[in-house]
């Protein structure tokens, strides 16, 4: 639901560059592009990106009862 700050596997900060990755790919750039230029090389990090999906719109519909 909400990108970790860091990945799970290598501790790397990853947290911040996911504004800019859903920014660009939205735009139409590759998804392979965008994470080489953004520096993510290791297939963990780009694993959390690449099956990330935004629920929190929907999730924030629901009110805990």
């Amino acid at each position: 639901m909400i990108i970790p700050v860091r990945c799970f596997s290598c501790g790397k900060p990853i947290g911040h560059l996911w504004e800019e990755y859903k920014k660009r790919v939205a735009q139409g750039e590759n998804s392979k592009k965008v994470l080489d230029e953004l520096g993510l090389e290791r297939f963990c990090c780009r694993a959390i990106f690449l099956g990330q999906e935004d629920h929190i719109e929907l999730v924030a519909k629901f009110k805990k009862s």
